[in-house]
């Protein structure tokens, strides 16, 4: 692997962006289908719990805020219903320009869906940020999913049930993405809120992520796991050359001090994010990283727009 500063710009040959669904055409009989936009605050297990119902990888995890960036669509068909999870960054206090943007992503995710999951943390509970988005979304849309509820006693479940109830939301489910405990009961009745429909993806597809997409997200979370708290938010990931099975992945921090943090000594923290992606890709994938600077980024709407947020 390689590591470079001369900040030059590329361009990534393949389009980062997420593709709107495109309609397939009516379906005979009682199809069902529609949209499900998972909403709430940072690290509530909302990715964790879209990748247990897909029983796929969609989308990266990590114990740090603003790991989702974009709005990222999984797909869950059977024989009579297609639901479309619309994953969704983290909705809490903006700190910077980007910070802002996500929430404004988050935001639009809630319109133009036929239900809202609003996913709170059962451990830590029912705070001021969740009921200040709660009182944001309509009750009758929206379904109030209590997750990370493995090793808690039920009588704290039943409690943080009992905490929310006023909110007057349709529906109620404690769940653990993690285990997966609950999912099925949920999935279920989101498929009984489903309106007759289209289906608007193939019955085989999962997600309508690009390539592209996933492999800079790949290497976002492993940086995620293996740098030090001051540096995640402030990385950006992108592919800047494609030529399978060549990959080039171009890594952006916002400050020199970052980006020795991001190499680490000898180049053995770059090293151990090349080899944990690789694994998660076919075999054979020649996969570079490069690391620039590109300072304040996260604060300039022309950075922000370019890198594909």
């Amino acid at each position: 692997m390689t590591n470079s500063d001369t900040g030059e710009d590329r361009e990534a040959t393949e389009a980062t962006d997420v593709d709107e669904p495109h309609r397939l055409g009516e379906v005979d009989g009682d199809f069902r289908s529609g949209f499900v936009a998972v909403v709430g605050r940072p690290n509530v297990g909302k990715s964790t719990l879209v990748n247990k119902i897909l029983d796929e990888k969609i989308t990266i995890v990590s114990n740090k805020a603003q790991t989702t960036r974009h709005q990222i669509r999984g797909v869950l068909t059977n024989a009579d219903c297609q639901l479309v999870f619309v994953d969704t960054p983290g909705i809490g206090k903006p700190r910077s320009a980007l910070a802002s943007h996500l929430n404004e992503v988050a935001s639009g995710a809630m319109t133009d869906v036929d239900v809202v999951c609003l996913v709170i943390d059962g451990r830590s509970g029912f705070g001021r940020g969740d009921r200040m988005l709660a009182e944001r979304l309509d009750p009758e849309q929206t379904v109030l999913v209590v997750n990370k509820i493995d090793g808690l006693e039920p009588d704290k479940v039943l409690g943080q049930l009992t905490q929310v109830s006023d909110l007057g939301f349709s529906a109620y489910f404690p769940v653990s993405a993690w285990t997966g405990k609950g999912t099925a009961a949920l999935i279920d009745h989101l498929r009984s809120r489903m309106p007759p429909g289209p289906l608007w993806y193939p019955a085989d597809t999962v997600t309508d992520v690009p390539e592209a997409f996933v492999v800079a997200e790949l290497v976002r979370e492993q940086l995620l796991r293996t740098t030090r708290d001051e540096v995640p938010h402030s990385v950006a990931t992108r592919v800047v050359e494609w030529e399978w099975p060549r990959i080039r992945v171009e890594i952006l921090v916002e400050r020199e001090s970052q980006k020795g943090i991001v190499i680490g000594k000898g180049g053995e923290n770059l090293k151990q994010v090349g080899t944990r992606v690789r694994k998660q890709l076919p075999p054979g994938v020649y996969l570079e990283l490069v690391v620039n600077v590109e300072k304040n980024w996260q604060d300039d709407p022309e950075s922000i727009e370019r890198l594909g947020y």
